[in-house]
């Protein structure tokens, strides 16, 4: 048994800072068989007067040589009864001990300033997070404030290490102005991204339900400038946009107010879209007397965009959809043995009116996963094959041991 993956999950609801993390620690190291090599920490907004206390009382009761984690405006975990909680609106501190032979863990703290220019060769990030390319590494990454520069970081990992497999997430508090706090072993952070990096008998799987279903038919992007569409079809985007209102039902008409989407394709070639193939950004604006509309990414001529509209029906639907594609689709031998997840403080009860519809989807398709996680201001995880910083979305990162 000490040889083989072991993830060991904890969590607690104990008001005490100091009686909270008594609790996980003997939960998670109960549960183990051999030392742990990794190990997640995730603390609610609850505590956040308490941020720098939380590495000190660890240090006292645990030893591990890699521990990484943030603050969340709510915490998922499973239990020791094994059930899988998302408690949003209460204390709550999650511990996660694995033990990972075979695998190298590298963990890294970078800010801004010191990413390298998006021209730079490859070996410039190879660099700045001192992994090699090969074997091909996965990572997890929490990030600060959205100064932290982590689009760049995203765009950099996937450029120096193709085939990879990045989720993550970005730190959240309590409130607009929640103080977001990063862990990264002794240190304690406000700014950057920390991760680790996982290399050698690991394989990390990503799925990103972004929580929306398309509406009306594909466009063609004829013209556009940086993030503003100004035709879509050789037609005014802003008249195309009020023909397929005018075409919704009274329920989604009303829904549309709010909750109306752009999903990009990402692949150029592919006819049948179905949900995972868009990247869903947000629109920003239109401009009346232009009728053109903007949205928060760039975009290209010759693209092609479907309208979205966002609720928890479609939400959960978007998610089963992908959990039941993930299931069909494995033909690997070895079972996971735990699992990341990193939702949107927009999920959650206030988009279901029910807590923990995304976490118990999640155990109907793969069950006995331990899972372990935050509600993030920004969700990290790939679409078609790059990465991107989301809204509105639930990433998960499952993690099972390389075939032999």
């Amino acid at each position: 048994m000490a040889d083989q993956m072991q993830w060991a999950n904890a969590l607690s609801t104990l008001p005490s800072l100091e009686a909270a993390v008594t609790d996980v620690v003997q939960q998670a190291v109960s549960s183990l068989t051999a030392p742990a090599d990794l190990g997640l920490v995730f603390i609610s907004s609850a505590f956040t007067s308490e941020y720098s206390r939380l590495l000190p009382l660890l240090r006292e009761r645990l030893a591990v040589p890699v521990l990484i984690g943030c603050s969340g405006g709510g915490i998922i975990g499973t239990s020791q009864w094994g059930q899988t909680k998302e408690l949003e609106s209460e204390p709550a501190l999650c511990l996660t001990l694995a033990r990972l032979p075979g695998v190298n863990i590298h963990p890294f703290h970078v800010i801004a300033e010191e990413l390298p220019d998006l021209d730079s060769p490859p070996s410039a990030w190879l660099d700045l997070i001192g992994v090699s390319p090969s074997p091909t590494p996965y990572f997890i990454l929490l990030s600060g404030s959205l100064s932290s520069g982590i689009t760049d970081l995203l765009k950099g990992l996937d450029f120096a290490y193709p085939g990879s497999v990045t989720v993550g997430g970005q730190a959240s508090g309590g409130g607009i102005s929640g103080r977001t706090t990063l862990f990264y072993n002794d240190c304690l952070y406000h700014e950057g991204t920390i991760g680790i990096s996982l290399s050698g008998n690991i394989v990390l799987e990503a799925i990103v339900a972004q929580g929306c279903r398309p509406i009306g038919k594909p466009h063609q992007v004829t013209k556009g400038d940086r993030n503003i569409i100004l035709e879509l079809d050789e037609q005014v985007p802003l008249i195309v946009l009020r023909d397929l209102i005018a075409s919704l039902s009274e329920e989604e008409r009303m829904l549309a107010q709010n909750s109306l989407s752009v999903g990009m394709a990402m692949d150029e070639f592919k006819q049948d879209l179905h949900p995972g193939d868009f990247l869903i950004r947000s629109i920003l604006g239109v401009d009346p007397s232009a009728g053109a509309i903007a949205i928060t990414d760039y975009i290209r001529p010759g693209q092609r965009l479907q309208f979205h509209l966002r609720d928890g029906q479609a939400s959960a639907e978007d998610l089963e959809f992908l959990l039941m594609h993930y299931q069909k689709q494995q033909v690997s031998e070895t079972a996971a043995f735990g699992a990341l997840m990193f939702s949107c403080v927009a999920r959650g009860e206030g988009l279901y009116g029910k807590p923990n519809v995304d976490s118990e989807l999640f155990r109907r398709y793969l069950k006995n996963i331990p899972l372990t996680g935050f509600f993030c201001n920004g969700e990290i995880g790939p679409v078609s094959g790059s990465t991107f910083l989301h809204n509105y979305t639930s990433v998960f990162g499952i993690c099972r041991q390389m075939e032999s």
